[in-house]
């Protein structure tokens, strides 16, 4: 069972010049194209570059983090984050529910590190209404994702809606950590039944485990990061619900947005 059509992602992502380019476009294009640092976002935690990437006379905007300018955390070791921000793309592709844009883990200006699509979003959002919305199901999905992959920094901020209706996650630099620490603004549908066609897709990732996802998750994660995220996908169909804050972790993070 798939998810209805109005729920699935668009077929094609927009890039500078307001065409378009595929998921696979777009992976060959960040993996081998010509990589040029355009600016920094000045107020993210770590090194972020704005770049421009061309090949073969395609260009596209994308966000660059070299493992070099990562800050050190307590919980996570260093210089793990690029390759946690891969996986959880890796997870998203996986789901066909495209919550993470095309991202990939290669060679940059500043060493190696992180290189994204860059997304353009709506501007004339209220973040702080959208993200407490219960209607949407592409904020439902983001929700199940966060959980599967255990993220620790669900800001408001992170959720990137596009004017064509979609919604993207950014910033996934802190998953995947054997111990649970969720983290997040979606808690709407905590302890709430999950809908069938999520059962189904969250089905479809476990399968995958034994094939090239659980393979490609283990070049980018340890041995126990990959077990755990499994474990979890087997929680939430065993289940059948959303997860609900527990007691031993701040479950919004700070500041929200």
């Amino acid at each position: 069972m798939t998810a209805p059509e109005e729920l699935t992602p668009p077929l094609a992502l927009s890039v500078d010049g307001g065409d378009g380019i595929s998921v696979e476009d777009a992976v060959t294009l960040l993996s081998a194209g010509e990589l040029s640092i355009e600016g920094r976002v000045v107020d993210a935690s770590n090194a972020t570059f704005y770049c421009g990437v061309e090949l073969d006379g395609r260009q596209a905007a994308c966000v660059y983090k070299p493992v070099a300018g990562e800050r050190p955390l307590w919980d996570f070791p260093d210089g793990t984050l690029a390759e946690r921000e891969v996986a959880a793309y890796e997870v998203s592709a996986a789901t066909g529910w495209l919550i993470v844009p095309p991202t990939v883990y290669r060679e940059g200006p500043a060493g190696p590190g992180m290189v994204q699509l860059w997304v353009e979003t709506d501007d004339e959002v209220d973040i702080a209404r959208f993200m407490r919305r219960r209607d949407l199901e592409r904020l439902r999905f983001i929700s199940v994702f966060d959980a599967v992959v255990n993220n620790a920094d669900r800001k408001g901020g992170h959720l990137l809606p596009t004017r064509a209706g979609h919604v993207y996650g950014v910033d996934h630099g802190v998953t995947f950590s054997v111990e649970d620490k969720l983290r997040t603004v979606l808690w709407q549908w905590a302890g709430a039944k999950l809908p069938g066609p999520v059962r189904d897709t969250l089905r479809r990732l476990l399968d995958t485990f034994d094939d090239d996802l659980g393979e490609r998750l283990g070049e980018l994660l340890t041995r126990r990061e990959v077990w755990r995220t499994k474990s979890r996908i087997e929680a939430l169909l065993s289940t059948g619900r959303h997860p609900e804050p527990g007691g031993d972790w701040p479950p919004v993070p700070w500041p929200p947005i």
